[in-house]
């Protein structure tokens, strides 16, 4: 039980860490592994007060190191759902289950580019979670869709327990751990649907069928993530309390919509902690 999870690491993220922390609060900062982010690549960042001419990639080490070693926690792991229980929060960090008493969304402005078709056929043969929909399909054809290496360990899993299994690269990575029963197409997925024969899957040279398709990427679709959250665009409304339209979860950085700064990012993560602490202090 942590008592803020927050869903990114980029200035944001570790702003509403460290600000936590300053608050005597678990915090616990969770991304995928390779989650980057735009700042760490940037070369040189000169808007940023106090530290001028500085790298994305020091300024996001300087963030970090601050907030670990003030105690917050860091989690790598794609957050598959965020599930309000009443209270509290349960997260599906990957394959594990993590409890909060309170969420701050901090996982900037990127957001996955869906297939056409692949909203609609969500929980109707299309599924991001393969320890949680895996047994629907035992003995089945399922196809796997990756954008990285994840979806081989994914595969993994899955191989134990489905009939027959394709995988698909969406965007180029190393697939040397899949088992050897798995066939790799080398076909690029183009649309999902579904006609009298059942699921399908378009790609640029054919059409296949399956009983179920696994889509692995390193973001969820916000309606994925959190199915009540308001979103306006692919951005999410928030007041100046950084409250979203779910008590209890906070949204904070360039997730909340423009402008795209960093110091934007850095204050309203330091707002989202203070809220989140007053929000646990109310309802215990």
């Amino acid at each position: 039980m942590t008592d803020i999870a927050i869903i990114g690491k980029g200035p944001a993220g570790w702003s509403c860490a460290i600000t936590a922390r300053m608050r005597g609060l678990s915090a616990t900062v969770i991304a995928p592994q390779n989650d980057s982010g735009w700042l760490r690549t940037a070369e040189r960042i000169d808007n940023y007060p106090g530290l001028p001419e500085v790298s994305g990639s020091q300024l996001l080490d300087t963030f970090r190191n601050q907030a670990l070693a003030l105690g917050a926690e860091e989690r790598a792991g794609l957050v598959r759902q965020v599930m309000p229980m009443g209270g509290h929060f349960m997260l599906l960090v990957e394959n594990d289950v993590l409890e909060a008493g309170t969420v701050v969304l901090a996982m900037g402005a990127a957001r996955p580019t869906l297939l056409p078709g692949e909203e609609e056929q969500l929980g109707k043969g299309v599924s991001y979670c393969a320890t949680c929909d895996g047994m629907f399909y035992r003995g089945k054809r399922i196809a796997v869709l990756s954008t990285s290496a994840q979806g081989v360990e994914e595969s993994q899993f899955l191989a134990t327990l489905v009939g027959e299994m394709d995988y698909y690269q969406m965007k180029p990575h190393a697939a040397d751990g899949l088992p050897e029963a798995v066939k790799q197409v080398a076909e690029k997925p183009v649309s999902i649907g579904r006609d009298d024969a059942g699921l399908t899957l378009v790609t640029d040279q054919a059409t296949h069928h399956y009983d179920g398709i696994f889509i692995f990427r390193t973001a969820m679709p916000l309606g994925m993530l959190l199915g009540e959250l308001e979103t306006k665009g692919s951005f999410i409304p928030v007041d100046r309390e950084m409250k979203t339209n779910i008590p209890g979860v906070f949204a904070a950085g360039d997730c909340t919509g423009k402008p795209l700064q960093i110091a934007k990012a850095v204050g309203e993560g330091n707002i989202a902690a203070i809220s989140a602490a007053a929000f646990l202090s109310k309802h215990g």
